[in-house]
């Protein structure tokens, strides 16, 4: 089986600015300290994104609770975080499920806790339909540089 071709400058951009943290932190620190430092890199490479951004999450048309994503990037990439030795499923499946829940197509998955940056791309083939995160003012110019 051949494996598809990944051609997308922005979660290329996202790696390279976690590429960077990785290299200039290392491995050991709690996540927090990476997505701070990621928050100045993507400002740095003039990504614009929402940080611990909520969303409500609904069973059979009633909420029944919310969860946060690490960084929501143009409004079109979701990026989650770990800091551990190792990415298990259950983190991958988290990282789906936060794609359908915010009806994104792409997401990154990015441990800093390895020796080496893990990084996993996320595809989600249910959503087939287009994003449904309005334009969020959290993510604006004036709000961007804000870590």
């Amino acid at each position: 089986m051949e494996k598809e071709k990944i051609e997308d400058d922005l979660t290329y951009k996202i790696i390279g600015c976690a590429m960077k943290v990785h290299a200039t932190l290392g491995n050991g620190f709690q996540e927090v300290i990476y997505q701070r430092a990621l928050a100045i890199e993507m400002h740095k490479a003039g990504l614009t994104f929402s940080r611990e951004m909520e969303i409500q999450i609904f069973y059979e048309g009633e909420e029944i609770g919310t969860r946060r994503v690490d960084f929501l990037v143009e409004n079109e990439v979701m990026v989650e975080l770990k800091a551990l030795t190792g990415i298990e499923d259950v983190h991958l499946a988290q990282g789906l499920n936060y794609l359908v829940a915010y009806k994104l197509d792409k997401g990154l998955l990015l441990n800093f806790g390895a020796k080496s940056l893990e990084v996993k791309r996320l595809r989600h083939p249910k959503n087939k339909m287009p994003n449904t995160i309005p334009n969020n003012p959290i993510i604006s110019e004036s709000n961007k540089s804000k870590f």
